[in-house]
């Protein structure tokens, strides 16, 4: 849990940069009635904070050739490998996320192939090897929702007491 507070300026900074990394500082200082130098001072230190976590280009898989996105839920033989099993996924580069989860799967991962071929080849030959005693595909269809976690709504200090 952060023991630091957001202030009007950050939820409006973040609303912001959240929606579209590349707007220009200026622009969001404009809007908030700020200098350029604050909001970078705030950017600065919200990073820091590690509430921003850098920004990105979002590459569209489909138009670099990856065609099929498959959500796989792994089961370890061993579940003391988590770790390393770990290691070893992040350097088969169609994995995009890992996670450790509760539930019936020890692991889940987000994996993107050019096709169905790609993807079997993916999970025979890169993840069997990784010590799994079984997994489960799912393959997507579509993406129907992708989007930043919103900034929770801020409460001037007044209104809370």
């Amino acid at each position: 849990m952060s023991d630091f507070q957001l202030d009007k300026l950050d939820h409006q900074i973040l609303s912001m940069v959240g929606d579209d990394a590349r707007v220009p500082f200026l622009e969001v200082a404009r809007i908030c009635g700020v200098s350029g130098a604050a909001i970078h001072q705030r950017v600065t230190r919200l990073t820091r904070l590690g509430v921003l976590r850098g920004s990105h280009f979002d590459m569209n898989p489909e138009v670099l050739g990856y065609e099929t996105i498959a959500f796989i839920g792994l089961y370890l033989k061993d579940v003391s490998t988590f770790d390393s099993v770990a290691e070893k996924l992040r350097k088969i580069p169609e994995i995009v996320e890992c996670h450790y989860t509760t539930g019936g799967y020890d692991m889940f991962i987000k994996v993107y192939a050019k096709n169905n071929s790609h993807l079997l080849s993916i999970i025979h030959d890169q993840l069997q090897p990784l010590g799994l005693s079984r997994s489960e595909t799912i393959i997507s269809f579509r993406e129907a929702i992708k989007r930043q976690i919103p900034v929770p709504k801020f409460v001037e200090d007044e209104e809370q007491e």
